[in-house]
């Protein structure tokens, strides 16, 4: 049993007791309560000279007009002005010489990839390999619908598809087919598609549904359904599907179509922001050598 110092006998007592032992009411170390008081000046000092205080629009700026904000922009403009020139030269060389220029090639792949995270990976993925939902395309595969030279995939990145707000847009329009042909029709026509990859779900409309797919679908998808670049319309023999390829997903999509969007990035980003981007594109495996 331990023996109790005769000093606490001089401390009187909060007046609580548990199972025989007594609270003190003892003072804080001097040292403890000069350091709770230099901390409440430190924030009254603090919250005059800083940002602190939140308002309705902003915070209040403080004395010396410190901003965090600030301070990323000058940051910011640091880089760009020991990038101007590569960054110059980026935005005027030919986009098939990039690769050729190893210090450019590295400052594009670098820039591009920033440029990657911040603005595409919200669609694409942050590893380009589209996010988990239908409709946003794998950029890592050998699969393009407008192209995936790098004058393509600069053109789609500059301009967007489908995107009203720029004349020079990708532009293609599949029709809702459910309103042109009946329901024994469309699937006799998915069955086709389905047969030219994979196995069909009734092998006995494929034969009907290519006379349904000549009609209706040859003239963009062609004859034997590889596609045509020039329209943004898939090849359907490879088995690379943007929205799926089971029976109901591809009656949905003959049914009723699809049209997806990209924005134009144009006027939110550089000209040597989007060739950054467009060779990051490029470069990640699935791009293709320039038309001869």
């Amino acid at each position: 049993m331990s023996k109790k110092q005769d000093d606490d006998l001089d401390y009187e007592t909060t007046g609580h007791e548990w199972d025989g032992i007594k609270e003190y009411n003892k003072p804080l170390p001097r040292w403890w309560l000069w350091t709770f008081y230099a901390t409440i000046v430190w924030a009254v000092l603090y919250t005059i000279a800083y940002p602190a205080w939140p308002g309705i629009r902003e915070a209040t700026p403080g004395l010396l007009g410190y901003s965090t904000r600030g301070e990323v922009a000058e940051e910011i403009a640091r880089f760009e002005q020991a990038n101007e020139a590569i960054s110059v030269q980026l935005a005027s060389v030919e986009l098939t010489e990039i690769a050729q220029d190893p210090d450019l090639n590295q400052y594009a792949q670098n820039a591009g990839a920033a440029v990657f995270r911040t603005w595409c990976a919200q669609c694409h993925g942050s590893g380009a390999a589209g996010v988990q939902a239908a409709g946003y395309p794998n950029l890592l595969d050998d699969d393009w619908l407008w192209g995936g030279d790098i004058e393509a995939i600069h053109a789609t990145i500059a301009h967007g598809i489908r995107n009203e707000e720029d004349p020079d847009a990708r532009w293609s329009q599949m029709p809702a087919f459910g309103e042109m042909l009946e329901a024994e029709e469309i699937s006799q026509v998915v069955n086709y598609v389905m047969s030219l990859s994979e196995e069909p779900n009734d092998a006995s409309k494929v034969a009907a549904g290519e006379t349904v797919y000549l009609d209706n679908c040859a003239a963009c998808h062609m004859d034997d359904g590889t596609g045509d670049r020039w329209q943004g319309a898939p090849n359907l023999t490879d088995a690379i599907w943007l929205y799926g390829g089971d029976y109901e997903t591809l009656t949905e999509t003959v049914t009723y179509s699809r049209f997806g969007v990209m924005p134009s990035w144009t006027n939110r980003l550089s000209e040597s922001q989007i060739r950054a981007v467009a060779a990051y594109v490029h470069g990640l495996g699935g791009g293709e050598a320039p038309p001869e």
